[in-house]
């Protein structure tokens, strides 16, 4: 008599343990190939030579800034954050391009980070980019680069750039601590 409890039952979990086996696929977001973190410096250009004449402008060194999908996650916009700038934190909705990989803000952008004491209730984000392997870290290894530049309303300290421009430029984050 227990023979005909046990087969059944064993039938059930059979089917109960194949039927787990099963897995959902999981989608990437819109803007999954210019999504990420990354490392970056700060630096000060000449608009009109396109060279650097402070390399490290605001004294932060390398630190780190994340490009995110938005609640909607359409493939045209995304978050840029950079909440650890000692200078101006900002978070700011960016048109992306992903074909090319480019993009950009809205003129004087909210600051959705919120202004600071010095400003920055604006930003404007131009000339923005991601190149696919475009560039080496430090550790020698290729990786995606990133470069935009910024500018805030009521900036305090631009009268200090003397004409020069604030261009961010750095890397896709690697894990690899050769690359910290």
């Amino acid at each position: 008599m227990k023979k005909y409890f046990i087969i059944p039952i064993l039938a059930i979990l059979m089917s109960l343990t194949f039927a787990s086996c099963e897995k959902d696929e999981v989608e990437n977001t819109a803007t999954v190939e210019m999504a990420g973190e990354w490392h970056i410096h700060v630096s000060a250009v000449n608009p009109e030579t396109g060279e650097v004449d402070d390399p490290d402008w605001f004294g932060d060194g390398v630190y780190n800034i994340t490009t995110c999908n938005t609640a909607a996650n359409v493939a045209t916009k995304m978050f840029l954050v950079d909440d650890i700038c000692y200078y101006y934190p900002y978070q700011v909705e960016i048109n992306v391009d992903p074909s090319t990989m480019t993009f950009s803000s809205v003129t004087d952008a909210e600051n959705l980070y919120g202004g600071t004491n010095y400003g920055g209730e604006r930003v404007t984000i131009t000339g923005g980019k991601i190149v696919k392997n475009g560039t080496t870290t430090p550790s020698g290894m290729p990786a995606d680069y990133i470069e935009y530049y910024i500018t805030f309303s009521d900036d305090v300290l631009a009268p200090y750039l003397e004409g020069d421009v604030v261009k961010v430029s750095g890397f896709r984050y690697t894990g690899f601590a050769d690359d910290e």
